[in-house]
């Protein structure tokens, strides 16, 4: 999925994390992470969004993460969000994910 414009999604709240995502000439995914508990979390809440952009297929985007202790579960759907703004997809398959 190519992105096309930047996006954010999330809030700032406590459990919540923002992830706002742009394109990135660099034809690569950086990833930019501020979070409170990143010394713990910060490999894991990486590998989410790593994984979650890959199912999506985005090969190229820069991405902004400021997380206040969200689950992984909100994180997928946060990076979900902000890739489909992005993109300016309308149809979205609505399925199960692991």
């Amino acid at each position: 999925m190519k992105i096309k414009k930047a996006a954010i999604a999330g809030t700032f709240e406590s459990s919540d994390i923002t992830v706002s995502i742009q394109p990135n000439s660099e034809n690569e995914v950086s990833i930019r992470l501020k979070s409170s508990v990143e010394k713990q979390f910060g490999d894991q809440i990486k590998k989410v969004i790593l994984d979650t952009l890959k199912e999506l297929d985005v090969k190229s985007a820069s991405v902004g993460v400021n997380d206040k202790g969200a689950l992984d579960c909100v994180i997928k759907a946060r990076v979900e969000t902000a890739v489909m703004r992005a993109a300016e997809e309308t149809k979205f398959n609505w399925k199960v994910r692991n």
